[in-house]
């Protein structure tokens, strides 16, 4: 069973925000109150924090799918949905953060960083905010957002100053276990080492932190053994360190060939650009010919010193079990640990700068594309205030429907549609290609709300139709009258003239 992983994928996923309220307000004197409807709440969001009391990624290993809280939907009489809780993940320092694509999204160095991996959809808004002087009365709300979700890689990357390297069983976890209080596991098989293990060396005024880095072999930069597993965590490092075991009795093995082959797999290695690291092979190297406490070793170090000496290498004969030549080697280390701060300190750190681009003029924040798929041309609509409007539309509710078209009509996109060549009954997709809502298009969207008896979005029972004056019900009561009078008078010349007659004049 794992005990140490130092990269998983992640799938998280943001909660969505809360549906706007649609309700009317209820007042004792007064029932037709008008809207009421509150915000939804906004979606929770999911966060990567450093904690130091974290170690390794084994949690996001055994429970990959993470998720916040959803927004709460909004409520009657203007109260606004809650929002949902943000869903905190803590991270070891030095954990990067990548893409499905292995972009560096970011570098998480430093106790209390933080970074939003997946943020929450935004809460719909509520028929009260929806209203307007030709709008008195919407019957209708704003949808919820849904939360961001996308699959990320997190990588550890241990913050060593110095690591060891070497090939297995060359006795690099006795040489930390020996310069710090670290105690790692040592046998006297290949691979004992599983996990890099980290060490706190005290040198003077200097204080460092040692990696114990597993054991490489040939072919580690491309996947063999369990190298390239643990190469990531000597990246971050400023100084490395070569473990050569001068007793190996393996066949084609000595210092030189050793050397050679670890220093031809830290070439091979590509490191991260976005992270500022230079290449492993222009890293500060130091030689250290171990197990000199065996007299065939102390003879063979003492022949190969010259050799490695010329190559302008610093090296180190030391016996990790016998204690010799440790405090040496580990005053060295600090030397160099200490150049690195200092060159580091020393670099001109130069101020990001404030780019400012605004929008031209003429942008319209949107953008229509026509395409060619296998089921026939469609107009794609791409911005992201249609893209975000369409997803706040509820599609059941016509007048949400005759909304959303009033506010696509303004932005311009029937214009923009008629432009590009589309026609009466053309397919219109609004959206990236992944999430786009299909439309047959309409020069003028009809959405059922012009069977009102206002404009869209009134009520006739909130007009104020007023009531008449005493003069002007005088004047249509005179009026009716008059009309009454002339009406007899009429009917009684045509008698007279013998255009027609009644019943009792026939009698």
């Amino acid at each position: 069973m794992a005990t140490f992983v130092d990269r998983v994928v992640l799938h998280v996923t943001a909660g969505n925000g809360g549906h706007g309220g649609g309700a009317a307000q209820r007042e004792k004197v007064k029932p037709l109150g008008g809207p009421g409807g509150g915000h939804g709440g906004r979606g929770g969001s999911v966060v990567l924090a450093v904690d130091p009391q974290a170690t390794t990624l084994l949690d996001y290993h055994h429970t990959p799918h993470r998720r916040a809280e959803n927004g709460r939907p909004g409520a009657g009489d203007e109260r606004n949905g809650a929002d949902g809780g943000d869903l905190v993940l803590a991270v070891p320092e030095g954990t990067v953060v990548k893409d499905a694509a292995g972009e560096v999204l970011a570098d998480l160095v430093g106790h209390g960083a933080t970074f939003v991996v997946a943020r929450g959809g935004r809460g719909g808004l509520g028929n009260k905010a929806l209203a307007s002087p030709r709008r008195k009365a919407p019957g209708f709300a704003l949808l919820g957002e849904p939360g961001e979700s996308l699959d990320v890689v997190l990588e550890l990357k241990s913050l060593a100053d110095v690591a060891l390297i070497g090939f297995p069983s060359a006795g690099k976890s006795s040489l930390v276990s020996v310069l710090s209080a670290a105690k790692p596991k040592i046998a006297d098989y290949p691979f004992t080492t599983l996990v890099p293990n980290l060490g706190v060396v005290t040198a003077g005024q200097e204080r460092f932190t040692v990696a114990d880095v597993p054991g490489l072999i040939p072919g580690a930069s491309e996947g063999k053994g369990l190298g390239l597993e643990f190469l990531r965590h000597v990246e971050r490092c400023s100084v490395l360190v070569h473990v050569v075991d001068c007793a190996t009795l393996e066949p084609g093995r000595d210092p030189l060939t050793d050397l050679e082959v670890i220093e031809a797999e830290l070439a091979a290695y590509v490191t991260d650009d976005s992270l500022g690291g230079r290449p492993l092979s222009e890293r500060t190297r130091i030689v250290v010919l171990n197990k000199a406490d065996v007299p065939e070793a102390r003879e063979l170090a003492e022949m190969v010193t010259p050799m490695l000496e010329e190559r302008g290498l610093e090296v180190f004969t030391v016996s990790a079990v016998a204690h010799l030549g440790l405090k040496e080697l580990t005053f060295a280390l600090a030397r160099h640990v200490a150049q690195a701060r200092a060159e580091v300190e020393a670099a001109v750190v130069e101020r990001p700068r404030v780019v400012i681009r605004p929008k031209a003029v003429d942008d319209s924040g949107f953008h229509v594309r026509r395409e060619n798929t296998p089921d026939g041309e469609v107009f794609r609509v791409l911005g992201e205030r249609p893209t975000r409007w369409v997803r706040q539309t509820d599609f059941s509710n016509d007048e949400a429907v005759g909304y959303l078209a009033d506010r696509l009509s303004r932005l311009g996109v029937e214009e923009a549609l008629l432009k590009a060549g589309a026609v009466a009954g053309s397919t219109v997709l609004i959206g990236p290609v992944e999430d786009a809502v299909v439309f047959d298009w309409e020069p003028t969207m009809s959405s059922g709300a012009e069977l009102l008896a206002g404009p869209r979005g009134t009520d006739v029972r909130f007009e104020d139709s007023g009531r008449k004056t005493r003069s002007e019900k005088r004047e249509e009561f005179h009026g009716r009258k008059d009309a009454q009078t002339a009406a007899r008078d009429q009917l009684a010349a045509e008698r007279r003239a013998g255009h027609w007659s009644s019943a009792a004049d026939e009698d």
